[in-house]
């Protein structure tokens, strides 16, 4: 029986654990298929491409001891084995579409606790994208046929062994006892390694747009698995307390960001006022952290709801600055914004303008972004006014144009609790009688005596006490079997689970005989599909 068991996922690229009897092997990771799958060796056709004629295939399908043919059908009732071959995957790289459309359909048909193999097809420039696509286990035939053919395997490519072996591109053992194959398996050996620790690290697809670039299928890859959200979403983290680097284009169909945009625009309730003011991003995180915003925030005085226009995030209202991505965003600055980040800001301007009407909208934006919000104006049918008299948002001539436009409003007071909750949980919770009390770092939400929350500094969500999860209502539940739960919430005890669990996600947990309350490490979609590994981490719980 062979048992899988992932312990890190960083969207579909996960570090886990492949136990075969009494070989273990860390994920991803390489394996020796005659020792792990020796029966894979003796049935004609049995790996045959998935593109292969139908005519030549093996007539009947063929299951694996302790693995199964992922181009064959369903588990077969009772099955124990956890894990699936996808065969020839390889010969699909060069048709980047019907690669990722086969993966999609074959991963919706298995538990999201099966280990995935990908036979010959493994070399350390490609390695990385296959595992972001959910490749655990791999084999060496690959690189041991590159040495075959004299080519030298790296990262960036394969080249031949004749014209690098005096280049010094490489110092390895196999290098320095000119072993071309012990160099290939090293550099496969090392890749994976790479990646097992970017995904340990919650960086990883800050991996992937660096090493994609060498290989166009790569690159197409992971921008079909970026238009397919309804696929990827469910595994992707919430939050993570890591840097979100926005380095290439592609950073603007992350998941990540898309979510976010798509909760600002269909989830979150602004502070409740009639005007609204535009504002350009600053290079510091949170925004209000900055000298530029802190003037901004001196003109406006609580008089306007603020909403701050970025790439890659698109719209950032003030509430929720310190969300994760929005708090933790790096991005490339050079004045200069291309015409699909110019679209993106555009088109999510145009979207919130529809869903909250204004009666006075500022752009206190320099030319260029000015532009933008003219344009997403436009779109929605409403008229903006600048108040960025020489282009420079923050000379004192604009800054006294901003303060002087809004004399004689109303103030306000953000309601950062409400519109955090709202982008969080999905819900409308009265606020009235809620204080932010103690100093960044150790900051808590209070009502009278009671706490309702505390803040994750790290990320920016608030974390509910078990009052406190009487004020969001039904949303973000877990319902667990008959125990009291023992520090962690395993995935095989939950009967049900809120769709809209991401991990990351703050839940609350409830069974016949306790409550408690923690943090999601999976998603609802792996928590209901997986018979083994930690599903959420508690920090109360309390017996009913």
């Amino acid at each position: 029986m062979s048992l899988f068991e992932r312990t890190v996922r960083d969207g579909m690229g996960r570090t886990g654990k492949y136990t075969s009897g009494d070989t273990v092997v860390a994920t991803p990771g390489i394996i020796d298929p005659k020792e792990m799958f020796p029966d894979l060796f003796t049935h004609p056709f049995a790996n045959t491409p998935p593109e292969f004629p139908e005519k030549v295939r093996w007539p009947k399908p063929i299951q694996y001891t302790g693995i199964l043919n992922a181009l064959v059908g369903e588990k077969p009732d009772g099955s124990e084995d956890s894990a699936v071959i996808f065969p020839g995957c390889h010969t699909l790289f060069d048709n980047p579409r019907r690669f990722t459309e086969l993966l999609i359909a074959l991963k919706e048909k298995y538990s999201m606790d099966t280990a995935w193999y990908a036979p010959a097809s493994a070399l350390p420039s490609n390695a990385a994208i296959l595992i972001y696509c959910g490749f655990d286990l791999f084999d060496y035939r690959a690189v041991d046929l590159m040495t075959v053919r004299g080519m030298f395997c790296t990262p960036d490519g394969e080249f031949s062994y004749d014209k690098v072996r005096e280049a010094g591109l490489c110092t390895c053992e196999g290098c320095r006892q000119n072993d071309l194959g012990l160099h290939n398996r090293i550099a496969l050996e090392t890749e994976i390694a790479t990646a097992r620790w970017f995904i340990r690290s919650h960086v990883f697809r800050e991996f992937i747009e660096k090493r994609t670039r060498n290989a166009a299928w790569q690159v197409a890859v992971m921008r079909h698995l970026d238009a397919t959200p309804a696929f990827s979403e469910p595994v992707v983290p919430i939050v993570r307390s890591t840097p979100f680097s926005a380095n290439t284009a592609d950073s603007l169909k992350r998941v990540e960001v898309h979510r976010f945009v798509d909760r600002v625009i269909e989830r979150f309730i602004p502070t409740r006022t009639d005007t609204l003011v535009l504002l350009p991003c600053s290079a510091r995180k949170p925004y209000s952290l900055s000298q530029s915003h802190r003037k901004f925030s001196y003109a406006i005085q609580n008089r306007a709801h603020e909403l701050i226009l970025t790439s890659p995030m698109g719209i950032v209202p003030r509430e929720l600055e310190a969300i994760y991505p929005a708090g933790h965003y790096d991005i490339p600055v050079t004045g200069y914004w291309d015409r699909e980040e110019r679209e993106f800001i555009a088109s999510s301007l145009a979207r919130y303008l529809e869903k909250h009407q204004f009666g006075r909208i500022i752009a206190h934006l320099d030319e260029k972004t000015r532009l933008i919000a003219e344009d997403a104006a436009a779109r929605a049918g409403v008229e903006i006014e600048s108040t960025c008299a020489n282009g420079r948002p923050t000379s004192p001539e604009s800054l006294r144009y901003l303060e002087e436009s809004l004399a004689g409003v109303r103030k306000i007071w953000p309601d950062a609790i409400r519109g955090t909750l709202s982008w969080q949980f999905d819900t409308d919770v009265n606020t009235s009688g809620l204080i932010l009390k103690g100093r960044r770092g150790r900051r808590k939400v209070m009502k009278g005596r009671n706490q309702m929350f505390s803040i994750d500094e790290s990320t920016g969500l608030l974390r509910p006490t078990m009052e406190g999860w009487g004020l969001v209502g039904g949303r973000y539940h877990i319902v667990i079997d008959d125990f009291i739960p023992q520090g962690d919430v395993l995935a095989p005890g939950i009967l049900d689970a809120d769709p809209a669990i991401r991990e990351g996600d703050e839940v609350f947990v409830t069974g016949p005989r306790a409550e408690a309350t923690g943090k999601a490490v999976m998603g609802a979609k792996e928590m209901m599909h997986s018979s083994r590994g930690v599903a959420v981490k508690l920090r109360k719980v309390k017996k009913g």
